[in-house]
């Protein structure tokens, strides 16, 4: 929501108070260095007068040194990203950061990336960028490039949800003697963080503080946004009626500057506020506008309001038409929101234990290797020196079974934070034992029959290794979808792991579930494998059980469903096993 400003803002303080160009470049031409130091201190002020300057350092490129060229290549990624083209700027960057022997330009560039991956909402990837910038910090002397990577870390911890973070970054630049701009950057951080931990009730001298800043700074969208934050101020402390005056007073000015997001923002507070002091009419007025000026904005907290809004209002006036309708957007798009609220959540979470992971490996490598110099340096010595390499030894199997235990426990906890298997994106095993243990439990109480399906492929390990592992990662992916194809409405479809899956289908007694079965086989031997860029053939084994047989306890269901896989496995492969029902 009101992040999106903050990008902006981040996006146009890229060293602001001072070229931020240092690095030596001797052999360089003079003229050339003063283009590019003129060009670095108006890239966001002036864009026409910072494209004309491009124009003439390309043209005049053969007189620059190596150094001078990285700073070029790093301003034409800063236009890139800065006109809108993200792919083709993070590119440029990331070509920077991975050549440069300069650690300022590197950490530049990376603060670049971090920017132009949060504005993407590739938050993974802005992720494990910023833990590779951040590493470089004690190795910048310049404090504005510091900033810049603090600043950009504040941005998309905030927009992962990640508030606490996003604060800390905040304050850093706040406590380094930032610009002035650049306190404004980041004391509007800093607030946007506080208001999303809820801790907004007692920042008013903080909001007037930011608000003085950003107004001696010249940036009024960040001046407006504060003032909407003194407003939710006021209504923190009970006090509506001075809250919907703050945002009144300003309403024209904020109108004037067409900034969708601002003006839907604040519409959808008033409506809010005015409903609630009985304004009917004014609210509904205000959250229809808000509506309209959240159009074509991703996942709009100011549309999702106004809609529940106008819901109240439909249901008080007892239309129906307009409840229904409100009610109807407002479900959608606070589904909408809340997903991308988790894949954010997901995103952190992933970085985090990778970068927990590395560290962890890390530790296990040294200690292997400190190990390893000691069995050189006493091979040579005494039994007394033989029982000490001994007792390390033990020493050493015990810390890597404790750190092997430690990273087996995290993977276990990570993969308990998804639901969805993420090579084939349907249910992991954990996510679809718990729904299936659920549903078999309810047909039980309503007497209905189901069908277990369990599928495992055939010489699966071979395809791993003759065309690689990119292949075999291929094939799971287009069974996934050839049995999504085949499941019904209500089935419920996991992977299981490795290459077994499994339905689970409601209804159907042991022919129709061997129906599906004798369905699916046909479709997964039919698929065209040569997308992948190699030939092949995909089979699959087929087990089925019926509750009926079996009972509805998930755990005799799919133990009778894999006895008949193995059965289909004995007999051939490629074919569906029917777990016998007694006379």
């Amino acid at each position: 929501m009101l992040m999106r400003l903050a990008a902006a803002l981040i996006a146009a303080t890229l060293c602001l108070a001072s070229p931020c160009l240092h690095a030596s470049n001797a052999g360089g031409s003079p003229a050339f260095e003063a283009m590019l130091r003129q060009a670095d201190l108006v890239r966001s002020s002036d864009p026409e007068q910072f494209q004309q300057l491009l124009g003439q350092l390309t043209s005049s490129v053969e007189a620059a040194s190596n150094s001078q060229r990285e700073q070029l290549a790093y301003l034409r990624a800063y236009q890139l990203g800065f006109s809108g083209r993200f792919d083709l700027g993070i590119a440029a960057a990331k070509k920077i950061f991975d050549t440069t022997s300069d650690v300022a330009l590197k950490f530049r560039a990376g603060s670049l990336m971090i920017n132009s991956y949060a504005s993407t909402r590739e938050f993974t990837e802005g992720l494990r960028y910023l833990d590779q910038t951040l590493a470089l910090v004690d190795q910048v002397q310049d404090p504005d490039i510091r900033h810049h990577g603090w600043t950009a870390a504040s941005q998309i911890y905030s927009a992962v949800g990640q508030y606490d973070l996003a604060r800390h970054y905040a304050e850093l630049v706040l406590a380094d003697d930032p610009t002035p701009r650049t306190s404004c950057v980041a004391g509007y951080s800093r607030l946007e963080a506080i208001f999303y931990l809820g801790r907004l009730d007692s920042a008013e001298s903080s909001i007037l503080q930011a608000m003085a800043q950003c107004e001696a700074a010249g940036e009024p969208l960040a001046v407006y946004f504060l003032k909407s934050y003194l407003a939710r101020f006021w209504a923190t402390q009970d006090d509506r009626i001075r809250a919907i005056g703050t945002l009144e007073q300003m309403l024209p000015d904020v109108e004037a500057s067409n900034y969708s997001q601002l003006i839907a923002e604040v519409h959808s507070q008033l409506a809010q506020w005015k409903l609630e002091e009985g304004m009917v009419d004014d609210a509904e007025g205000h959250a229809r506008v808000a509506m309209e000026r959240s159009v074509g904005i991703v996942h709009s907290l100011p549309f999702i309001q106004a809609n529940q809004i106008l819901y109240r209002i439909g249901m008080s006036r007892n239309d129906e038409t307009l409840a229904l309708a409100s009610l109807r957007a407002y479900t959608e798009a606070n589904e909408a929101y809340l997903d991308s609220v988790k894949a954010r959540e997901l995103a952190f979470q992933l970085v985090k234990h990778e970068t927990q992971q590395k560290t962890q490996t890390i530790e296990l490598l040294n200690r292997q290797n400190q190990v390893l110099t000691l069995e050189q340096r006493i091979a040579a010595k005494t039994t007394q020196a033989n029982r000490l390499l001994i007792a390390l030894l033990a020493v050493l199997l015990a810390s890597i079974g404790y750190w092997a235990f430690k990273v087996k426990r995290m993977q276990v906890s990570f993969r308990k934070l998804a639901e969805i298997d993420a090579l084939t994106g349907i249910s992991n095993r954990h996510h679809f034992t718990r729904r299936a243990a659920a549903v078999l439990e309810q047909c039980r109480k309503a007497n209905e029959q189901v069908g277990l399906v369990m599928l495992d492929l055939d010489h699966f390990k071979s395809i791993n290794d003759q065309y690689g592992h990119a292949t075999g990662d291929w094939a799971l992916r287009e069974v996934a979808r050839v049995c999504l194809e085949v499941c019904r409405r209500d089935d419920l479809l996991g992977r299981l792991g490795g290459e077994e899956f499994a339905f689970l289908l409601v209804g159907s007694d042991l022919d129709a579930s061997a129906a599906l079965a004798r369905e699916c086989r046909l479709r997964i031997a039919a698929i065209d494998t040569l997308a992948s860029g190699h030939e092949f053939q995909i089979t699959a084994s087929f087990g089925v059980a019926g509750s009926r047989s079996c009972g509805h306890g998930f755990d005799a269901l799919l133990a009778k469903a894999d006895d008949a896989l193995y059965q289909s496995k004995r007999d051939g492969r490629d074919r569906v096993s029917l777990h016998a029902v007694p006379a």
